[in-house]
């Protein structure tokens, strides 16, 4: 690993532990043995760093998606690849998922429009699930995409808190009962 991307994978562990706003560029450079104006030979600021590690996951969000949008499995089977690869990204790298999902609102406004299109377009991936999974005749006529997509990104996105990679369910066992549950329902 090179010094930069050990400098991004610690600033990506402390934002995740301790939050953007509460780690100074002193505890990095502390964290990473260095003198504080040594990191600024390998980076512009702590901004830059923020909006390199959201990138770098919206990047890995992506990535397991372009599977899923090529595919032509019926829409049940997107849904559970889906969230699979949603899960491994997590379990991947839970410190970036965790910036992601909660640090990504420091950014500047432009880098945070950029960042809110790119995760807009993901939620439109899983609208599109739905859409067609509803005129596949596979899902509910009366479903709404939107707000099964939101359901079931609210409960992928805050996986960085629940899901334990090391634990007794793989990311594909957990992905396929998550999505049994959606599917089938809570009801005998």
């Amino acid at each position: 690993m090179n010094r930069r991307e050990e400098i991004l994978a610690r600033a990506g562990a402390l934002f995740s532990s301790r939050g953007y706003h509460a780690t100074s560029m002193r505890d990095l450079a502390r964290e990473l043995g260095i003198q504080g104006g040594s990191l600024y030979a390998h980076i512009e600021g702590k901004e830059e760093l923020l909006w390199e590690i959201v990138s770098r996951a919206a990047d890995e969000f992506d990535a397991a998606l372009a599977p899923v949008v090529a595919s032509s499995a019926p829409p049940p089977e997107k849904l559970r690849l889906a969230v699979e690869g949603h899960l491994e990204v997590v379990a991947r790298n839970k410190d970036l998922a965790t910036v992601f999902f909660n640090e990504w609102k420091h950014l500047s406004p432009e880098r945070y429009r950029a960042i809110a299109l790119r995760r807009n377009r993901v939620e439109n991936v899983y609208r599109e699930i739905f859409a067609e999974g509803i005129k596949g005749g596979q899902f509910r006529k009366d479903l709404d995409p939107k707000l099964a997509a939101v359901l079931v990104l609210s409960g992928a996105n805050w996986a960085y808190q629940w899901f334990n990679p090391q634990g007794r369910l793989s990311a594909r066992q957990v992905a396929d009962a998550f999505v049994e549950m959606l599917l089938e329902g809570f009801e005998r």
